[in-house]
């Protein structure tokens, strides 16, 4: 089974739980080919945690929920070093986060310090405990859910850790004939008990190198840029798109590229994710349109450079 074959298997055995929502599972799967964190913000109900759930089972990947609560501490997260009296040594016991996916529920419930526990994992793809480093095994993801920040009893995201997120979605509320069918196809059972993997662990990890491989040229290479920088030097924008977000979405892209059977990456595939990649990065100005509506704006107004 070729890339593109494979994913678009991935996505039909999500599309099994997640109804009517093709755009955010494609998002998700590019994500996780693209060695990224995905951010899900949106209400209870929807589907949040489903979607990471469904999408570990298909690629038969380890998962670890970790429900964010004001009174999580970081070792709960990164692990412990416990001391063995039998054996007069201190062991390492691993935390939440050594696992495939990593399903962090409703992250902005806990304090910014446990917030801060996932920093080095996510950046850096390894746990520092006690002076010993710990490395996490590919692929690594983490899956974000977090409720409005206008809800009661939560803390924003600094700025750090947003930018840790590779894209950033929302699933909104299914439509009438989604939400119907969900009536019947989860009375009985819950859906993402019965998925079973489609595309096996060691085959997954080799599409990752295949992503990478894909082919970004110059001229392509120019307009990502060009959008970063104008993000930069919009006078609505007072934090524009960091260096690792020109990176990350150049990542995406190339993971999107590969999805669709293509060994290079076209202007098409950035203008689709930017919005994702870009918008939950950038601080607007007090009365600005929101961060999506002028990455969207820069986006149309940014042209392609000419060349090879």
């Amino acid at each position: 089974m070729d890339l593109a074959a494979a994913a678009m298997s991935i996505h039909a055995n999500v599309e099994r739980v997640i109804d009517g929502k093709s755009e955010a599972i494609d998002t998700a799967i590019t994500v996780l080919l693209a060695e990224g964190h995905l951010l899900i913000e949106d209400v209870p109900g929807v589907g949040k945690t489903a979607l990471a759930r469904a999408l570990a089972r298909s690629i038969d990947g380890t998962v670890h929920r970790v429900q964010f609560t004001p009174d999580l501490l970081p070792s709960d997260i990164t692990g412990v070093s416990v001391f063995d009296q039998a054996r007069a040594a201190f062991e390492f016991r691993p935390g939440a986060v050594f696992a495939n996916i990593v399903i962090g529920d409703e992250i902005n419930r806990a304090s910014p310090k446990t917030q801060s526990a996932l920093l080095e994992a996510m950046s850096e793809r390894q746990v520092s405990v006690d002076g010993t480093t710990y490395p996490l095994a590919p692929p690594f993801m983490v899956v974000a859910t977090q409720n409005p920040v206008e809800m009661e009893g939560t803390y924003a995201l600094p700025e750090a850790q947003r930018d840790r997120f590779m894209a950033r979605i929302s699933m909104g509320y299914p439509d009438a004939t989604a939400e119907l069918a969900m009536i019947h196809g989860h009375d009985r059972v819950e859906p993402v008990e019965e998925l079973e993997s489609v595309v096996p662990l060691a085959d997954f990890t080799a599409m990752i190198g295949e992503a990478r491989a894909v082919h970004v040229s110059d001229a392509v290479g120019r307009y990502v840029v060009a959008i970063s920088t104008a993000t930069r030097e919009h006078p609505r924008i007072y934090l524009g798109a960091s260096p690792r977000a020109t990176l990350q979405l150049v990542r995406a892209a190339k993971a999107r590229a590969a999805m669709a059977g293509r060994e290079f990456v076209l202007p098409d595939d950035i203008d689709v994710l930017a919005e994702a990649v870009l918008a939950h990065r950038l601080i607007v100005d007090r009365g600005a349109p929101p961060a999506a509506t002028l990455v969207r704006d820069i986006v149309a107004t940014t042209a392609v450079p000419q060349g090879s």
